[in-house]
């Protein structure tokens, strides 16, 4: 349920959102021939500077652009199909460690030659780190306490694990400890080093989590690959600039080709002055004689666009869904998050509550239109979307239906240490005293965390229930049964507090056999996204449940 990254972008909104974006371009085999082929390069004095292009199955997952010196490291990271882009800038010192680090991060669709939407500027001082965040509000100093040489981490850029491998060089030995600091409020980690030859590596960053690495005998990294992830990473002296292009194609919003609907892009203005753009999916036939009733979706943590996609190739589970209302002639207004693709606004420091608002500007919007049916309208909500869509019809008492796709009952706190330790639980890499230690530990990372993020402070303490309970409005309430980030105990807890407010008429159910995305997964552990067969999409019967019942209260 939490997507929510501490820097810009979330890796895969799942992390959670720790699966990231991705758009076919060059086949994994040809990414593994250049990386076997390069020539041993060491770096010069003034600098080297080389990419690495990193892929996952046939897609394109991120492209770093390196330069390095001896004495700073920047990596300039582009996540294909989110279309977001990180930079991180390294001081770095004789031994391979980090003196201070710079996170600069660009709001999705944002131009490469734009001012960063927010900075983190992080220094290390022995056991100590100073973390300055800019551009986001409410944002204050981090200080806490780090392991001693520990090396900043931002998940998941290829050119900081190279630095971990030179770190570990640097400390010498056939397998070595590197402690590491996910930047923004993150844990620690710890990253096991192993020298599996003269030219290989493995980083081992627990969870299943090992990168295998090729390097040359200076130690310069020259490809490599996860197998748990079906990850490839190829380093090229030089990338051509169309195939950069290439690998950022235009975003197609239209309307498949003989679709009994057209898709409309929109534009809504919102009560807080920033433009929210869409996709309006219209019935043909709709108009000011017969209108059409129509869903509003709403999609979860993190910045994300109209279609919901987290980088899993294929998953686009609002078109998936606007596609399906549509053949059965219902309306779908789906928007790009404030602050996100073409929408206007600023999403860093915005709240679940702010959130409602653009929704219930997208209802407002709906309503100007002739060919919509403005007393059959309806939310849809997944993850923080299903948390959102209630307060939503706490205040739009006139909505015909509401949908809640892997939603929770508790405060979201639950969820998140619930998340946090099934992560460590699953550390192979942690010893069972350090496994119980650091699950100890989680109620205070999440204080912490709540301190210093008022999105995080807003959703970790409100009460979801405490509004079903003030809510009549017709609830489809779905949970996948091997969900691990809401958890699906909660549906029946869901199902009674919109049952205490009179609600007649709610329908919940937890799903078999799909995990938070609604996709068929036996394991459902979110880091193993990316191993999910192509095209990923929501289970046909999930879509087929779902439309049913919408229809049933909107036609």
């Amino acid at each position: 349920m939490l997507q929510r990254p501490t820097t810009r972008p979330a890796v895969l909104r799942s992390q959670s959102r720790l699966v990231v974006r991705r758009s076919a371009v060059v086949v994994a085999t040809l990414a593994a021939t250049l990386a076997a082929r390069l020539p041993a390069q060491q770096p010069a004095a003034a600098g080297e500077r080389s990419v690495f292009l990193i892929l996952v199955g046939r897609d394109t997952f991120a492209i770093e652009r390196v330069r390095r010196t001896p004495t700073q490291l920047v990596d300039d990271m582009w996540f294909v199909g989110q279309r977001v882009r990180v930079r991180s800038t390294l001081t770095l010192t004789d031994d391979a460690r980090v003196a201070r680090a710079v996170v600069e991060s660009w709001r999705p669709g944002a131009r490469p030659d734009t001012v960063a939407d927010g900075r983190l500027t992080a220094t290390f001082a022995g056991d100590s780190l100073i973390q300055v965040p800019e551009g986001s509000a409410g944002a204050t100093t981090l200080r806490g306490a780090v392991a001693a040489g520990a090396l900043p981490w931002v998940n998941p850029a290829f050119a900081l694990v190279e630095q971990v491998a030179r770190r570990a060089r640097a400390l010498g030995g056939d397998r070595v400890m590197v402690p590491l600091q996910q930047l923004g409020g993150g844990p620690a980690v710890t990253a096991t080093v192993t020298r599996a030859g003269a030219d290989s590596v493995v980083v081992d960053f627990g969870g299943g989590v090992a990168f295998r690495l090729a390097v040359d005998a200076g130690g310069r990294v020259t490809g490599g690959r996860v197998p748990s992830q079906s990850m490839v990473i190829a380093r090229l002296d030089s990338f051509p600039e169309r195939l950069a292009r290439a690998a950022d194609p235009p975003t197609d919003y239209s309307a498949p080709r003989g679709a009994p609907y057209v898709a409309e892009q929109v534009t809504v203005r919102t009560p807080a002055g920033h433009v929210l753009t869409g996709t309006l999916t219209l019935p043909k036939g709709a108009s000011r004689r017969q209108p059409v009733g129509a869903v509003v979706t709403v999609s979860g943590s993190g910045p994300q666009d109209r279609d919901s996609y987290i980088g899993l190739p294929g998953y686009r589970p609002f078109r998936q869904l606007a596609d399906s209302l549509g053949r059965r002639g219902i309306a779908v207004l789906r928007m790009d998050d404030r602050g996100t693709g073409a929408s206007t606004g600023t999403f860093k420091g915005a709240t679940s509550a702010d959130f409602a608002e653009d929704v219930r500007a997208g209802l407002a919007y709906l309503r100007t239109r002739p060919e919509i049916n403005a007393k059959r309208l309806a939310v849809l909500g997944h993850s923080e979307g299903a948390v959102i869509t209630p307060m939503v019809a706490d205040k739009e008492p006139s909505l015909r239906a509401i949908v809640l796709l892997a939603g929770v009952a508790q405060p979201a706190r639950s969820a998140l240490q619930y998340q946090m330790t099934n992560m460590i639980q699953h550390d192979t890499s942690l010893t069972a005293a350090r496994r119980d230690s650091a699950i100890a530990a989680v109620p205070a990372r999440i204080d912490t965390m709540m301190a210093h993020d008022p999105w995080m402070r807003f959703f970790l303490r409100y009460d979801p229930s405490a509004t079903a309970r003030r809510v009549k409005t017709p609830v489809l309430i779905l949970t996948g049964a091997n969900d691990h980030q809401a958890a699906p105990s909660q549906v029946a807890e869901q199902e009674a507090a919109f049952r205490a407010a009179g609600n007649k008429d709610v329908t919940a159910k937890v799903v078999p056999s799909v995990n938070h995305l609604f996709v068929v997964d036996p394991d459902g552990y979110p880091p193993n996204y990316a191993k999910l067969p192509a095209p990923v999409r929501i289970q046909p019967e999930v879509v087929g449940t779902i439309v049913d019942w919408l229809v049933a209260r909107l036609k």
